[in-house]
Order: C-alpha cells, then structure tokens, then sequence
C-alpha cells in the first residue's frame, strides 16, 4: 500500500526523522514502569485538590489528547488514564524537543512526581519523556469513535484503542472462560486437549474444511467437533469426567450467530444420562453469569432473561405441537411428516425423513419464541446419530439442546455406547451421505473399534461459548465477541 501522498503521514514521517536525528531511538526495547493508571488513582483517592507529593513513578501508555501545545497530555493504559503534565520547571531542554515532536497516537514512557492539579485531576509532573513507538499514522476522527462496523472487525486493533466498550466485551469473554473452567476444575473435571487434524470429520453433522498434510500426502480435516477423540478417552480411563475449551470449524455460511471458526465447550461425565447434564447446564451458566456480571438477570436486545435454575423441560413434538395444533408424535411416517411440515410453510428438498422434517417445523415456527431458558428433550433419533435411544419412545433420542432468546446455547445427549448400534447409525448416515447429504457422518472405523473396549455410561454436552459471550455482553453479533472474525477478503 503506498502512502506516499498521505500529508498526515509525511508530517509523523518528518518527526520520525528528528527523533533519529536527536539519537533517540523511536521504537526502545522496554521501558520499567512503576504503576498502572487505576493502580495509582485507587492508590491516590484521598489526595486533595491541589497537594502534591514526593512520590517518584513511571507510567506508559497511549497518547489520546495534547492540550496547550503539549503542556497537557492524557495518557491511557489498560487500566485507565492520567494526566501529564509537560514544563520547563520540571524537562530538560531535550525533554521539552521530544514533547513537541508528539502526536495522538503515539505510546510514550513517563517519569515524574505525582500531585493531584488545583482542578482535581491526578497528574504526573514529566521530569523524563521516553517515545516508545512513534506512530506514523492518525488514530480515527475521535468525537465518532470507529462507527464503520466493517472496519471495526476488520482492524480490530483501531476499534480497541477506540472503544472502550470493544475492549470491555472481549476482556468479559476472557472472565467467562475463565469461569468456566474454574466451575469444571472445581467439581472434578480433567481439562484435556484433542486434535485439530482429523483423518476422518466426526463428531456432528456439518461440512469440513479440507487441508493436505504434504509429509503424509494425505487429505486431513479441520476438527468439526472433539466428540469421538474425548470418547475416546472415557474408554482409555483416564478421567470420569473431561472437558475441553477449544476451536472447532465448520465449512458453512456467516451469519450474525454464526462463524466458521468458533469456540466450544465439551465435556463428558461417566455414570450419568442426560438428565444430569440438564442440571450442569443450568448450574454452569448461572454460576457464570454470577461470576462475570454479578447476577443472573441478564438483559439482551432490551429483553429481561433470568438464568436461575431450573430450567422447564419440553419436547420437541410437545413444542411444534403447542405453536401448531401438528403432532408429529401421531404421523405414521416420513411422507405424512414432510406433508405436514410443507403445509406450514416448511422449505422442504423432498427427501427428508421423519425426524428432519420434526425439526425443519421447530425451526421454523418455534425457534425464536424461546427467549427464556428452556432445554427442548425429544430429539428425532435420525437426526441424533451419537445418542442413546429415548427409554419411552425409539424414534426419539435421549437429547437436549437448551435455548435462550431462540437461540440454541447447548447440545447434549445420553451418549450411544452400544458398538454395534453406533455401526448401524453410521452405516445409515452413510447411506444420507450418498444420497446427497454432505453433512451426514462418515463411518469412523476406530471409534467403534474403541467402543468395543468399552464406553461407560455417560453424559456428553456442548456449549457454544460465543453466543453464551454474545448473552452476556449484550452484543447483536458473534463478529462482536470474537477478536479476529472472519470476513470477506476485500
């Protein structure tokens, strides 16, 4: 990119070229500091308007705001920000060069004493100016902050300088994963961690990425999910209850609650059934929205949630049949499903079985209404390869997925551990995948190997951490909650 004819740029360029002139070095190694910003505001709250101290401290930061030919500097750090204040009384001669050599933008070293100004502002008297990192282009006209939503995502770094709200958002995401963890570890899980590769693309119905390993020369997958390599390891014993926070990729659309990288939460427990992963549900979210907000009244889109357990319990069927006056449960088969579906309004390909064209009506009918917690039971089996068959009805499986302002938050099931079963499930998604399904399951040889061995009983869950940031930072958009979004090359 040539910026040649950027006259902004060509003045910081000039500065730039003094500094060196000086035989100041414009980009240093490091700089000691002292203090943080909020550090030294806590520290000095009840100093009065006017006293000064003999406190010596070093500070750094970003340059926001020069006032009075750079008598006046407002420097912010992580924490917050202080005022400098830059005269002759306390710079040598040389210091006073480098002040007017400054610009918005630019990050800078400061030491001095720190007084509080006769109008209450906290301030560090600059006896030594360090630049730091000379910036050689303008931050964003400052009054309309970043506004460009596109740009925001697309130089994440100018909306963090630029929005405190952005920087608050991602630093509640870090807390909620934080919290996650910390609710796991504490009640006995064993964090792991699964492979990115995969020779086969497992663990939930969606397209893969494809890449090539040159060494092996072989085709591998980027992980859809980590659900067959946990498994693996309830088989193996090395722990009853497992989880892993980590990426997972799926080949799909964007959407404002969709990205094709995104972060999840997976965890297996032995000995328990999906009823048991209900209640981890429920209790996981509240106490996390507890630790990162202080309650579990949340506020999305102006809509008041509360997130205290328990959560109702409602099937599917129960749902489509509530918002429709159809019951599925009554149809004899996929025809008579579809024909149903269709006279709702259904978008139908004409191939769908029984359970997808029961889920095709909940998604287009009920979905949406679900603004207050829920988890939705009685999943179709033919759309729950990996789960155990409901006790009460065969066609269903013992699965969940909880909800939250029509969006699903999480997935879980009363894991399939019968081998012979889980062949027969793959061999009939492979049977979809033939037909056209592209995310339909491959047969994954090994796993059902591995289930051979034996799999305990046990219960399995998922979390999609972004939308649960996205509920718990108010943001319209998971491009919101996520650093480095994918987007559209320009």
């Amino acid at each position: 990119m040539n910026h040649s004819g950027d006259p902004l740029r060509a003045v910081r360029l000039a500065k730039l070229d003094q500094l060196k002139t000086l035989g100041i070095n414009p980009y240093p190694y490091s700089f000691a500091r002292t203090h943080e910003a909020a550090e030294l505001e806590k520290r000095h709250a009840g100093l009065t308007a006017g006293a000064e101290t003999d406190e010596l401290v070093r500070v750094a930061g970003r340059i926001r705001a020069i006032r009075n030919s750079g008598m006046f500097i407002d420097l912010h750090d992580a924490s917050g920000k202080i005022q400098i204040f830059c005269h002759r009384d306390f710079l040598t001669a040389e210091g006073l060069t480098v002040v007017r050599l400054l610009d918005i933008g630019d990050l800078i070293g400061i030491g001095g004493l720190i007084r509080r100004t006769p109008r209450g502002a906290l301030t560090v008297n600059a006896a030594a100016v360090v630049v730091l990192a000379k910036t050689l282009r303008p931050l964003p006209e400052k009054f309309h902050g970043l506004a460009d939503v596109e740009l925001r995502h697309r130089q994440r770094y100018l909306d963090l300088i630029m929005n405190p709200e952005s920087r608050e958002t991602l630093r509640r995401r870090s807390r909620v994963v934080t919290a996650m963890r910390r609710h796991l570890v504490e009640r006995g899980y064993l964090e792991v961690e699964t492979p990115m590769l995969h020779t086969i693309p497992g663990g939930a119905s969606a397209k893969p990425f494809v890449t090539h390993h040159n060494a092996l020369d072989t085709d591998l997958f980027l992980r859809i999910a980590p659900e067959l390599h946990l498994k693996r390891l309830l088989v193996g014993g090395l722990a009853d209850k497992v989880f892993e926070i980590n990426r997972c990729f799926r080949n799909e659309g964007l959407s404002p609650r969709h990205n094709p990288e995104f972060t999840s939460l997976e965890l297996y427990e032995a000995y328990v059934d999906y009823t048991a992963m209900m209640r981890l549900t429920e209790e996981l979210i509240a106490v996390v929205s507890e630790s990162v907000l202080g309650t579990r009244r949340v506020a999305y889109g102006g809509v008041g949630i509360d997130l205290s357990p328990p959560w109702p319990r409602r099937s599917m069927a129960e749902l489509v049949s509530a918002a429709t006056g159809i019951d599925f449960l009554a149809l004899a088969g996929a025809e008579e499903a579809r024909g149903a579906a269709a006279s709702l309004g259904v978008q139908l390909t004409g191939s769908e079985s029984w359970g997808q064209a029961l889920e095709a009506a909940f998604a287009a009918r009920v979905e949406d209404t679900l603004i207050e917690p829920i988890h939705v039971t009685g999943f179709p089996r033919d759309i729950s390869p990996l789960a155990k068959a409901d006790r009460a009805d065969p066609r269903l499986a013992e699965r969940f997925e909880s909800y939250i302002y029509g969006w699903e938050i999480t997935n879980a099931f009363s894991e399939l551990t019968d081998p012979q079963d889980q062949r027969a499930r793959f061999e009939a998604q492979m049977q979809a995948r033939a037909a056209g399904d592209e995310e339909a399951q491959p047969l994954d040889e090994d796993y059902v190997t591995a289930l051979e061995y034996g799999l305990p009983p046990c219960g399995g869950l998922g979390i999609g951490v972004d939308r649960l940031v996205m509920l718990l930072t108010d943001s319209p958009s998971i491009r919101d909650v996520i650093a480095f979004p994918t987007l559209r090359p320009r």
